[in-house]
C-alpha cells in the first residue's frame, strides 16, 4: 500500500483544482560533470515527481502513478510516481489482467483496445505493471490506457524494459526514486492507428531523481527512439536540462531553484551505476 504522503499528493492535486484538469537518442556523457557539493534539503518531498502542468492534459491520480492525458494525441503527455524500495520489491502476476479505458475519464475520447488490434504496435506501458507489482489494484490500474503508448515491439522487450528494471534497481539503492517518463511526438513519422487516430510516438523518454545518503540529489534522463535500435544507456542519457529543451516540459519543479538548477544541469554517472 501506497504511504501517506502519496495520499497527500491526492489532496493537493484537488486544491490546485481538481484531480482532473479539463483545460482542454540523445548524446553520450563521455565524461562526468563534476558533483556538485551537497545541498541541505530544503525541498517538500511530497509530489516531487509531478511535472509542472501545462494546458491540454487531463491530470488523474490514480493509486499508483499520476497522469496527464492528451485527449487529442489519445496518448499521455507524462506519466509520475515515487517508487520506493520496498515496493520495486513486489511480486504479483499480471496474468489476466486486460487492457481497458480509464473509468476516471468517462466522457472522454480515450483509446481503446481496437485502435491497437493489427497497428503492429505494442501497448507500452509507461509506468509499467512490474512497477506495481506490490498491489494487484495498482497493477491493474496500470492496464488504462492513461498510462499506455503505442510502441515498438522490439524496443518494448528490448532496451526500454532493460531501463525499466534499472529503475527499480535504483529505487532499491536509494530508498525511492521519482519518475517521469512520457512520448516525444516529434515529428510523428510514424503517423496515427486506430479509428480514433492514436498518435505514435517517435521516441520516449524518463526523467529520474533520487535522494543520496548525504541528503544531496541526483538526477538523470534517457531518450530512446521507438524502433529496432539498440539503446545503451550511457548513449541514450542526459541531463535533465537538455531532457527539458526536447520535450518543453519542467520537471521536478517542487524542488527549491537553487537546488533545481545544480541537479538538473549535471549527470553523475556513477551514482546510476553508468560506465
Amino acid at each position: 500500500m501506497k504511504k501517506v504522503k502519496k495520499y497527500l499528493l491526492g489532496a493537493a492535486l484537488v486544491v490546485a483544482g481538481g484531480v482532473y484538469y479539463f483545460t482542454g537518442g540523445g548524446g553520450a556523457h563521455e565524461a562526468e560533470v563534476a558533483e556538485p557539493q551537497p545541498i541541505e534539503v530544503q525541498a517538500t518531498l511530497q509530489g516531487l515527481e509531478i511535472p509542472a502542468r501545462v494546458s491540454g492534459g487531463r491530470v488523474v491520480r490514480h493509486g499508483a502513478y499520476v497522469t496527464s492525458y492528451n485527449t487529442d494525441t489519445l496518448i499521455p503527455d507524462w506519466v509520475a510516481y515515487e517508487l520506493t524500495a520496498e515496493e520495486a520489491e513486489g511480486r504479483r502476476e499480471r496474468d489476466g489482467i486486460e487492457f481497458r479505458m480509464d473509468p476516471d475519464l468517462r466522457g472522454c475520447t480515450q483509446a481503446m483496445r481496437e485502435d491497437y488490434s493489427g497497428s503492429g504496435w505494442t501497448k507500452g506501458h509507461l509506468m509499467p505493471a512490474a512497477d506495481a507489482a506490490f498491489s494487484s489494484s495498482a497493477m491493474a490500474e496500470t492496464f488504462y490506457f492513461t498510462n499506455i503508448c503505442p510502441q515498438n515491439e522490439v524496443l518494448n522487450a528490448g532496451d526500454w524494459q532493460y531501463l525499466e528494471k534499472r529503475v527499480r534497481s535504483w529505487a532499491k539503492r536509494y530508498g525511492s526514486v521519482w519518475v517521469v517518463t512520457g512520448p516525444i511526438v516529434g515529428e510523428n513519422r510514424y503517423g496515427t492507428i486506430g479509428e480514433r487516430d492514436v498518435v505514435v510516438p517517435d521516441s520516449f523518454y524518463k526523467a529520474l531523481l533520487v535522494r543520496r545518503n548525504d541528503g544531496s540529489y541526483s538526477s538523470i534522463a534517457f531518450v530512446m527512439d521507438n524502433d529496432e535500435g539498440r539503446y545503451y544507456l550511457k548513449d541514450c542519457s542526459m541531463s535533465v536540462n537538455d531532457l527539458e529543451a526536447l520535450t518543453g516540459l519542467d520537471f521536478f519543479p517542487s524542488l527549491d531553484d537553487k537546488i533545481e538548477d545544480k541537479v538538473e544541469g549535471s549527470v553523475r554517472l556513477s551514482d546510476w551505476g553508468i560506465k
